[in-house]
Parts: structure tokens; sequence; C-alpha cells
């Protein structure tokens, strides 16, 4: 594995997202001084956190799943994360709701997922789910060593016994099409399959591959912080801060000072920072225009679709909705041709609605709901620009509402205290390529060592990390990206979490005020 070159002493981290603070933790577990620099006020990044109202919105993702990885960022400096952070696992992980009116919950547990598929579909079904959990742990321990937890230098380094494995498993396949070995009921299929999107390529092209985000989402268990979201950068920040990490937040850098092919300091709009190495964590765009040198790539990046997301404080709620509920359309193939494809807007919508009061109460005002209403939608390469965007966010904000009264939630419009509506307008005026959250898509031509690379050629003391370089999308691959920059800057081989589990012990029981609210939603 390559190395930054020269003194590695004092490294700037820019950016207190979850890759950056990921980073930060691991370096200073090597001895590494660490200062982090923060446009915001406050940690997280995307996993950010709006205070409106009383409401304490997650601006960010709204599932968490592989907390070991989050763990080992922790144990670094000697710290755990079930001492920082209060983790609620989630049974059932997802209710999901079709478009015939059928319903399905999404257990992560083997049994209780066998039992209900037994109940929606049929003994063949329920058979043919276990043997697809099988497979996807498989698919897990194929890839996760050799190629999602590690740094490449060369497509080269493929060529391990570990591609073997993954090619017999049919790991090059198309994903729908191996799903669909296991399961016949489409329905059963999409729970399985949806998480391509994550990736920024519909099922029917992704590859067979990307079933490690589905063994994450549906097998490796899917939690919730008390506290929201933004607890678990907040509690990576003040790990890294007791362990000697100096923050500097509202600090917009503004560039990169250079002595030929080093970074000597980093400028911010107050002043400049000395550092031996620099961690940059921005989206590609920004990063390699601090750098001043964007690396040549055959064909440009092809990036993933974006999504408009309605944050809603409301006076009531509805019981049907669990912690996370997935309200399928009847359209399938057709939804990604136009997120991928056509670049139109979804003509039958497949949505995502948390509510993350079910778990945790304190989210909201006393007698008050909180609902993260998530559409996706294309990319501004291919759909509406971020100017188009700013007429079309009301009437689609409209469009949405009335979507989901029809299907089962009626009187949400008016019961709306609260609001925020996020588009890709506005993913663009952070500085996201595309006007997408999601960075560049999983496409095989811009996976693993063909992804953008986290050594950047002309620059001997910078490394990347975050969701557009290796290994991608998604919180446990980008907590996965910022200990990949840890170890190019310390030359060490990355470290393993210590259980090899997808999850952590489990944390003091909720206080009894909780108890009820936890096992209604269980």
């Amino acid at each position: 594995m390559k190395a930054l070159k020269g003194p590695t002493d004092h490294v700037v981290v820019v950016g207190a997202g979850l890759a950056g603070l990921s980073a930060a933790l691991h370096l200073l577990g090597a001895g590494r001084r660490v200062t982090v620099v923060e446009r915001h006020a406050l940690p997280g990044g995307r996993a950010g956190r709006l205070d409106r109202g009383g409401y304490r919105i997650d601006t960010g993702p709204t599932v968490l799943t592989m907390p070991d990885l989050a763990d080992d960022a922790f144990a670094a400096v000697g710290d755990a994360l079930r001492d920082r952070v209060d983790l609620v696992p989630l049974h059932p992980a997802y209710h999901a709701r079709f478009a015939d009116g059928s319903r399905l919950d999404v257990h992560t547990r083997a049994d209780a997922m066998e039992a209900e598929v037994e109940r929606f579909a049929g003994a063949g079904e329920a058979a043919g789910y276990r043997r697809l959990r099988h497979w996807l742990e498989r698919i897990y321990a194929a890839q996760m060593r050799r190629f999602i937890d590690a740094n490449f230098d060369s497509p080269l380094e493929l060529l391990t016994p570990d591609l073997a494995r993954l090619a017999a498993l049919g790991g090059f396949g198309r994903l729908d099409a191996r799903i669909g070995r296991f399961l016949t009921d489409e329905r059963l299929r999409r729970v399985f399959s949806f998480q391509a999107l994550y990736a920024g390529v519909p099922p029917a092209r992704a590859l067979a591959a990307y079933a490690v985000i589905t063994y994450m989402d549906t097998v490796a268990g899917v939690y919730f912080p008390r506290g929201g979201m933004h607890a678990l950068p907040q509690a990576m920040a003040d790990a890294a801060a007791d362990a000697g990490a100096e923050f500097r937040y509202g600090c917009d850098v503004t560039g990169l000072e250079r002595s030929g092919d080093r970074v000597r300091a980093v400028v911010t709009a107050q002043d400049r920072i000395p550092c031996d190495a620099v961690v940059l964590t921005p989206d590609l765009p920004v990063t390699y225009r601090l750098l001043g040198h964007r690396p040549r790539r055959p064909l440009p990046l092809r990036h993933s679709p974006s999504a408009v997301v309605l944050h809603a404080g409301t006076d009531r709620t509805w019981p049907d909705l669990g912690h996370h509920t997935l309200s399928f359309g009847a359209a399938w193939r057709t939804t990604f041709e136009e997120l991928t494809r056509t670049g139109s807007l979804m003509s039958d919508p497949s949505l995502l609605i948390t509510r993350p009061t079910a778990t945790d109460p304190s989210l909201a005002p006393p007698g008050r709901h909180l609902h993260y209403i998530l559409a996706p939608c294309p990319n501004t390469a291919l759909g509406p620009d971020a100017h188009a965007w700013r007429d079309l966010a009301p009437r689609y904000r409209d469009a949405l509402l009335r979507e989901l009264e029809r299907r089962g939630l009626p009187g949400l419009g008016a019961a709306i205290e609260e609001e925020c509506l996020v588009t890709p307008a506005d993913w663009s005026a952070e500085g996201h390529a595309a006007g997408t959250p999601f960075s560049a898509a999983h496409t095989f031509a811009q996976t693993g060592p063909f992804r953008p690379r986290n050594l950047v050629r002309g620059t001997e003391n910078a490394v990347l990390a975050g969701c557009g370089t290796t290994p991608g999308v998604g919180v446990p691959t980008v907590l996965i990206s910022g200990k990949l920059a840890a170890a190019r800057v310390t030359g060490m081989r990355p470290r393993r979490p210590a259980t090899g589990r997808a999850q952590v012990p489990a944390p003091a029981p909720a206080p009894a005020e909780h108890s009820a609210t936890k096992e209604s939603t269980a």
C-alpha cells in the first residue's frame, strides 16, 4: 500500500463529516496531531442537524447499519460507541407498502423474517428467503476484507482468491436476476433489490456484488441513535476532541498553500493552518478545485440520482407508519428508467418515509411528530437543473403530499406545522456535483480500484476521503473511507473491527418513559 511521503506529524482534516471524523479518530490513535476544519457550526457534514420550532431534524441519512465500523473508529482512541451513543435496534427494520394494498414487515432477524415471508407469500418464498440470506452472508464475506475495506494501488490487486469466490457466487451477474433465483414474488424482489439505488444503478443493471448493501440493510441490522442520526457524528467529534483533536468550526477553506508537490498550509477565511499532511473530504469538484488538479479519466464521471426531501413537523401522525416505511408505487422498471435514463420525475413514485419520533419522541415538541419523506429524482446533469428546481419545488412538494394522502396518510398537508424542503438546487448550493448528495454512481468503471482514488497525482501529502472516493457511498463505506485515508497517512495497515460482526453490544436499556414507545415500534 502506498503511503504519503515525508513527515505527517500534524494532519489537517478538511470537513467534519463522518469521513473526516473517522479519519481524525484513526489518525489520533496512530499518534498524529489533528486539526479538523469545518465550514458549518456543527460536525456531521451531510449528517447534519436542523433545529426548527422545537423539532430536531436530521438533514442527512436516516438509516444506520454496520455500527461496528463506527465503533472501530472510537476504539482507535480507546473509546467505545456504546459509551457515547444509545443505539436502538429497529424491529422491524422497515415496513413495506405496495400499490396492491399488501404490506410486509422487513425483519433482520432470520426466524422473524422467514415467518413474515411465509405469511406474505407462502412457504416456497420463505424457503427462498433462507437461501437468499445465506447467499447475502457469503457475498458480504467475500467482499468486505479485500474489496471494500481496502486501499487499492492497482486493479491487479483485485486478483485474489476472494475474486474467484465472488465470481463463483455470481457477483458479476445482475442483481435483479440473481435475487430472482431465490424469490419469484416481485414485491419481495423489490424489497431485496431497491438498495441498488443507493449505488446509483437500477437493479436490472447493477452488479449482483452490490447485494452487499442489501446484506447491510436486511441482515446485519438497522439501528437508530437516540437523539437522532446526528448523535453519531457529534459523539465522534466529542471523542476526537477528548483525544486531543482541535476543531475549528465556521471556517471555510479557501485554498491550499503549496510548495512544489507538497501542501504546506490550509488557508481559511480566518487564518492559515500549517500542516504536514491534509485529508480532504469535500465533494470531488471542491476537492479538485482546492488541489488545482483534476485527474484524467477515460470517461467523465456518472453521478447517482438525487433526491427531494421534505422534513415535516406535524401535529399528528399515522399509526400504520413505522420508523421506516417503504411506499412502493406500481411502476418499477419505469421508475428507474426515469431516474437514470430519461431524467424525468417519477410518474409513479416509490418513497421512503421515516418517522424518527416513533423511536425517540424527544425529537419533536410534546404531542408532535417528525416525518422525513425522501423521493428519489434525477440529478441535475440528467433532469431539471438547479434553476428549474427553484420554480418546480413548491409544485413537486404539493404533488408529493397529495400522493401520500392518497396512499393512506389523509390530512398530512394540513397537519404540517414546520417544514423544510430540500431539492437538487440545495444540494448544488452545498457544492455537490450534479446536484446529488450521493456522488458518483457505482458503475463497474467507478467501483473499487476504478473509483476516483484517495491519492492524487501531483500532491505528495494529500489524501481524499468521503463518498466520492474509495470505497463509496453510504454511512458504512464513508466511515471506512476515513479509516483508509488515515492508513495512507500513517503507512499502517487499516485496523479491522475487533468483533468482525455487524453490531456492537446493546447499550443500557432505555429510560422507563420510552419503553412503551420502543415496544410499540419494535
